[in-house]
């Protein structure tokens, strides 16, 4: 599997932290799996079961690189987190990337439209992580 690491500080440099994502979602199952994909391409992870929680994470963590979100979740949908992210002068800055199980073209152009940088369809797979670490390096 491919690091993310590359273009951190350079080859072989200790000092480069790695990219810090966010990942939430209600199901445990789905939480570990993408914990699990994203630590073996050299992400730091924090793991969250709702929105409520990853607003309550960002207002005390500065350095995340980038924020995966399941669609579906009870309070609050990955779709409002989105919005919640987007209208923050502090956030909006974060890529978000929303997962969901159904593959709705019109939730898809939804969240696309506004401002999420990725849709993918669960079950999420290594080779999905490459396509995010282009948009997590920038």
């Amino acid at each position: 599997m491919a690091s993310c690491n590359k273009g951190l500080g350079g080859e072989g440099s200790a000092a480069a932290a790695p990219p810090h994502v966010l990942a939430v979602d209600d199901s445990s199952v789905d939480r570990a799996v993408i914990a699990i994909i994203l630590r073996s391409s050299k992400f730091r992870v924090t793991a969250v079961d709702s929105g409520k929680r990853a607003l309550e994470l960002l207002g005390s963590e500065p350095n995340v690189s980038m924020i995966i979100t399941d669609y579906w979740m009870p309070e609050m949908t990955g779709y409002e987190l989105l919005k919640k992210v987007k209208e923050s002068s502090r956030l909006k800055e974060i890529p978000v990337v929303i997962m969901s199980s159904e593959n709705v073209p019109t939730r898809i152009n939804r969240c696309l439209e506004e401002g999420a940088e990725d849709f993918l369809l669960k079950p999420v797979r290594a080779s999905d992580v490459s396509r995010l670490c282009s948009r997590v390096l920038r």
